[in-house]
């Protein structure tokens, strides 16, 4: 199984949180906080099915204040539950939101890179991962 001090596993975060924030326009909240992937991945996956475990899990961790540090707890709860693939595949669904979300240069916006980024992603699938909450 892949742990906290796997090697691999920082590559494989920094690659996905590369990905995620590649070409991505810039947004701005309510107070003027800057939105990051993860808002990206809230509204893909709110506008897809009812709530994320997922997501509830991160909001409910008092001690995440950013949105990049959401989106990592995030990610890294998806890779422990096998769920990374589908949950990104709901949010890449919608191409009128991937052009809200993203400049023309996201891999996300080629069907092509879209779909290469998906399989590898439920390869991951088969890999079991063991990490800190």
């Amino acid at each position: 199984p892949v742990t906290d001090g796997s090697r691999e596993l920082g590559g494989v975060c920094a690659q996905l949180e590369f990905l995620l924030q590649f070409d991505l326009k810039e947004k701005r909240g309510g107070f003027g906080q800057r939105k990051d992937y993860w808002d990206f991945l809230c509204q893909g996956l709110a506008q897809r099915r009812q709530e994320h475990e997922g997501v509830r899990f991160v909001t409910s961790l008092d001690k995440l204040k950013t949105p990049v540090g959401r989106g990592r707890a995030f990610l890294r709860y998806c890779l422990v539950h096998r769920q990374l693939a589908e949950s990104l595949q709901l949010c890449l669904l919608d191409p009128e939101s991937l052009r809200e979300w993203y400049y023309a240069r996201s891999p996300f916006l080629s069907p092509q890179r879209r779909a290469e980024i998906l399989g590898s992603l439920y390869e991951l699938n088969g890999i079991t991962f063991h990490l800190a909450g």
